[in-house]
């Protein structure tokens, strides 16, 4: 179990992210179409996903766009989103704002993806929905760089997280 802070206010997540230099947990989360989608799919591939508690906030839009930008010039990694938003709100949000590089995934169907990450906050008014943090992975899942954001409203650490996908 990690401690991060929303407000200020001590809040718990399932666990902790998983180890540099361990193989990702597979996942299955449901992208804007309403189909599953798994670690698989994005094979061959740098992966960075940006795990974030919900795309109508101020800070998870922000980090979307920003990880947009880097996915537009570099079509050969794959950047997902990953909230407990519906994919119906995703896809308004990724329409109103541009976004078309990044792959929105949900926990609609499953908090497994956010338990396996160590990132399901478990108490407080937000519990059931997932802490801020980065996870990157090399093209065989490998992670090489993760980050839990200590305060849930305060953006990533942009730099560290786009250099370990440059690694």
């Amino acid at each position: 179990m990690a401690t991060v802070t929303f407000q200020g206010t001590p809040v718990s997540t399932s666990g902790t992210l998983p180890s540099i230099g361990s193989t990702a947990p597979d996942f299955t989360l449901v992208d804007k179409d309403l189909n599953d989608v798994s670690l698989s799919d994005f094979g061959g591939k740098k992966k960075l996903l940006n795990i974030v508690p919900s795309l109508d906030t101020p800070t998870c839009a922000l980090s979307t766009k920003k990880f947009n930008d880097h996915a537009k010039e570099n079509p050969d990694v794959a950047i997902c989103t990953i909230s407990a938003d519906l994919p119906f709100a995703q896809g308004r949000f990724c329409g109103a704002e541009g976004i078309e590089n990044v792959a929105t995934l949900s926990l609609m169907r499953s908090r497994s993806f956010a338990r396996d990450y160590g990132m399901l906050i478990e108490d407080t008014a937000l519990a059931g929905i997932t802490a801020r943090g980065i996870v990157v992975m090399d093209e065989n899942n490998k992670v090489t760089y993760t980050e839990l954001v200590a305060e849930i409203a305060d953006e990533p650490d942009y730099i560290k997280a786009i250099d370990a996908l440059k690694k």
